[in-house]
């Protein structure tokens, strides 16, 4: 159902286009209270590890990563905050999933192969003689 258009002069209108402006003031002192808008306020809008800038236009791009993992501790003073851009912040977290399952991705340096390759090379060469 389509609304008609407001006119000002009509106290219907101005009624309903106060509710609309009120709406919208809540729903943004509502966002102005969420932890991403409170670090983005209190942090510049730089990534914290890759150190890519910022602007209103890419600011989506840009995330609030918490230091000790845990969504629901949001200190006032932003300590458990760190601005990181989405690669950045999906690479933390696919670290600390690599950390938890005790997976570095084949990066230790302690590790050693098991299999030896060349262990039947003098059959297979003796074979290709014949």
């Amino acid at each position: 159902m389509n609304k008609p258009p407001l006119d000002p002069s009509d106290s219907n209108s101005r009624s309903r286009l106060d509710r609309i402006v009120a709406d919208t003031r809540r729903k943004a002192d509502q966002r102005s209270l969420g932890y991403r808008e409170q670090a983005l306020k209190m942090y510049p809008w730089i990534c914290g590890r890759c150190m890519r800038e910022f602007t209103r236009a890419n600011l989506q791009e840009l995330t609030v990563h918490h230091r000790n993992h845990d969504h629901d501790y949001n200190p006032a003073d932003g300590s458990n905050w760190e601005l990181l851009c989405v690669y950045c912040h999906d690479n933390e977290h696919s670290r600390q999933l690599d950390a938890r399952s005790g997976s570095d991705g084949g990066r230790s340096e302690n590790a050693v192969a098991t299999g030896n390759p060349f262990a039947d090379l003098k059959a297979q060469m003796a074979r290709k003689k014949i």
